[in-house]
């Protein structure tokens, strides 16, 4: 493969990880990781480190417009982000002295408990009218948002701030570990722990990704992880898709977006399994 041929798939790979990423709360690098590592054989460190650039991108485009329709419970966002980002700092520094295949093993396993937290759910009824939250309540971070697939404003109460705490400081150290933009934990916790929409779980995720993910980017450049060549086309490619991703997931419904999410980790985390374990 050429250099271009590499550079051009490689872009449009990362335009269908960037709708993905943005739709299900994820962030490229759900994708992007696998890909690089897996199709094109690169080193999972310099995936990584291309995986926390296209996070960015990911929330640059996605972000802004969830905003826009009020979908993004910014103060829950803000809160989270305080245990999020502390943990990213701390998996930028376990990157160095931990080995490949044990990277590849805790991909899939997080991957794989993030699908079954959400699968688990899957026939949860109504968001909760009624908290008794002291954290939630004192810094008021319910909310309401309008469904244009349900056609009506949805009102809904947050629970649960302590160990959706504890679990967003794991997902910023997964995030630093693996690049995958700590959604694949984010959204499990504040759909299961807090109780949050399945949509307003996407929406706020894909606010705070690119805050973890710059965290920690500046440890990955400064260690000369993020490749140009394979950065360059993979944020530009996720940017584009990510700006998609955030106009259709108003249109679908949450029960959709909640299989969507747990099949992408299925596969993926079967994937990264193989590669750790297997010779």
């Amino acid at each position: 493969m050429t250099p271009l041929d590499f550079v051009v798939s490689l872009a449009l790979i990362s335009v269908a990880a960037g709708v993905l990423g943005s739709l299900i709360g994820l962030g490229g690098g759900v994708v992007i990781v696998p890909v690089l590592t897996l199709v094109y054989h690169v080193d999972i460190r310099l995936a990584i480190g291309a995986s926390i650039v296209s996070v960015i991108a990911t929330s640059s485009g996605a972000a802004a417009a969830y905003v826009r329709e009020r979908m993004t419970n910014l103060r829950a966002g803000m809160f989270l982000e305080i245990a999020t980002t502390t943990g990213a700092l701390s998996g930028a520094y376990l990157t160095t002295v931990l080995p490949t295949r044990l990277l590849f093993v805790l991909f899939g396993i997080v991957l794989a408990y993030s699908a079954f937290a959400t699968f688990r759910r899957r026939h949860v009824a109504a968001p909760l009218t009624v908290s008794d939250d002291r954290l939630a309540n004192y810094f008021d971070l319910h909310g309401s948002y309008y469904d244009p697939a349900e056609g009506r404003e949805i009102a809904y109460k947050v629970v649960g701030t302590t160990p959706g705490l504890g679990l967003m400081y794991v997902a910023g150290l997964v995030s630093a570990l693996l690049g995958i933009g700590s959604g694949a934990l984010k959204v499990p916790a504040m759909d299961s722990a807090m109780h949050l929409p399945m949509k307003v779980s996407s929406a706020t995720s894909n606010f705070m990704i690119g805050v973890t993910a710059a965290a920690s980017a500046g440890v990955y450049f400064v260690r000369g992880q993020i490749d140009p060549v394979i950065a360059a086309p993979v944020a530009a490619g996720v940017l584009l898709g990510a700006t998609v991703g955030a106009r259709v997931l108003g249109r679908i419904t949450s029960k959709t977006v909640r299989l969507v999410f747990v099949v992408v980790l299925v596969v993926i985390s079967l994937e990264m399994l193989q590669k750790g374990l297997l010779p």
